[in-house]
């Protein structure tokens, strides 16, 4: 008997209904890169894993069938063969009659072709694996790599805003790996592909070593300009406008909420506001190093200055000078003559940080700064064809 469309749903309504089923808050259908190499503990290390399409409280029917074939009715992580992806297939097939496009679908179908061909160089096939990925609740802590990936997927498509999703212990959980143009790599292997890349001809670069990838390799989000790839990790938060130039820099779980330029350093869980210009060289702290707990964020319209620096949390509209560098114990004078630390003043909007020239002190004037970016920086629109 044919399977007609209101069949997929009643049985995605059963596989729900079974003990022990779970809708994950997040999902995702991915293909994992491994290492040739077994890791101290057996089996082979955790690469990276690419997600096509990422699920936030969505696409339910679908991961109710994968999950079914998967064997994954709660949440956490399953390894899917061919026959566990043809029996999804074969599940989904009414939906491809619809009338709808299912990016989960196109998915599915694009990773079962690549399990189907095995990635290669020279004799050494590289292993690679499709996962189901499904995580419980954001606020949980991840449990692997393959978790940590999803998380980081779900910031750079916008699904999560930095600081929303727990990414506690991630250094613990991700692999150092060898970023290269025969794709990710563990760094014990990179000499002996190096080795079977000269042997047949072909151009072998490593692009980087280190925990996490270019984000745009994984994720290249709509109306953003991003001027070199290595300088945007994967769990970046770029939102629609944001230009980011040569040497700007944005990690992951931080970045942009609205149209901003970066030529500066956005540094780990550092949120900026729409407007916003971090000029040439200017550096925002992160928590990942030196034992600091404040997260760092800077208001709308704003403006740092090229080569300053920031170290407490800033409202709308304000400034810091070129070349100064503000830190919470920065003791700062007022317009009535008060000094007081620069951790009083945090959050607070309409300010101008500046250096007295003749005495060197730290100054700051209450006053709304109007910067306003150059909208023609900002357009990702493109030109008209040609005649």
């Amino acid at each position: 008997m044919t399977t007609t469309h209101p069949q997929v749903l009643a049985r995605a309504g059963e596989i729900e209904a079974r003990a022990g089923y779970v809708r994950a808050a997040a999902w995702g259908l991915g293909l994992a890169h491994l290492s040739t190499v077994a890791a101290s503990g057996g089996g082979r290390r955790i690469l990276d894993t690419w997600f096509p399409v990422v699920n936030r409280d969505e696409a339910h029917v679908i991961a109710a069938i994968l999950s079914e074939a998967a064997g994954l009715l709660g949440c956490g992580v399953a390894y899917l063969g061919q026959e566990q992806l043809a029996a999804a297939q074969a599940a989904l097939e009414p939906l491809r009659h619809d009338g709808h496009r299912h990016p989960n679908l196109e998915a599915l179908d694009a990773l079962a072709n690549a399990l189907a061909h095995p990635r290669r160089v020279g004799p050494v096939e590289l292993p690679r694996a499709v996962v189901l990925v499904k995580i419980r609740d954001l606020a949980e802590r991840p449990h692997d790599a393959h978790d940590v990936y999803l998380r980081l997927h779900l910031l750079s498509h916008r699904k999560v805003k930095p600081h929303g999703a727990n990414l506690d212990n991630i250094f613990a959980l991700l692999n150092t790996v060898a970023w290269t143009s025969a794709g990710p790599l563990d760094v014990e292997d990179v000499e002996r592909i190096r080795l079977l890349a000269a042997a047949q001809g072909v151009h072998f670069t490593v692009h980087g070593v280190d925990k996490f990838p270019r984000m745009v390799d994984y994720v290249t989000p709509s109306g953003v300009r991003i001027a070199s790839a290595a300088q945007v990790r994967l769990g970046a938060y770029l939102a629609e406008g944001t230009t980011v130039m040569p040497a700007g820099f944005v990690n992951f779980n931080a970045g942009t909420l609205g149209k901003a330029m970066v030529e500066g350093r956005i540094s780990a869980g550092v949120t900026v506001g729409a407007g916003t210009d971090i000029g040439g060289g200017a550096s925002i702290m992160g928590t990942l190093s030196g034992g600091g707990t404040i997260v760092i964020s800077v208001g709308e319209h704003c403006l740092l200055g090229a080569n300053s620096g920031l170290g407490i949390p800033l409202g709308d509209h304000c400034t810091v000078e070129s070349g100064l560098y503000v830190t919470a114990g920065s003791k700062v004078r007022l317009p009535d003559g008060t000094v007081v630390k620069a951790a009083e003043l945090a959050g607070r909007s309409d300010l101008l940080f500046r250096r007295n020239s003749q005495t060197g002190a730290i100054e700051v004037l209450f006053k709304k700064n109007e910067i306003r970016l150059n909208e023609a920086l900002h357009t990702t629109a493109n030109a008209p064809p040609a005649p």
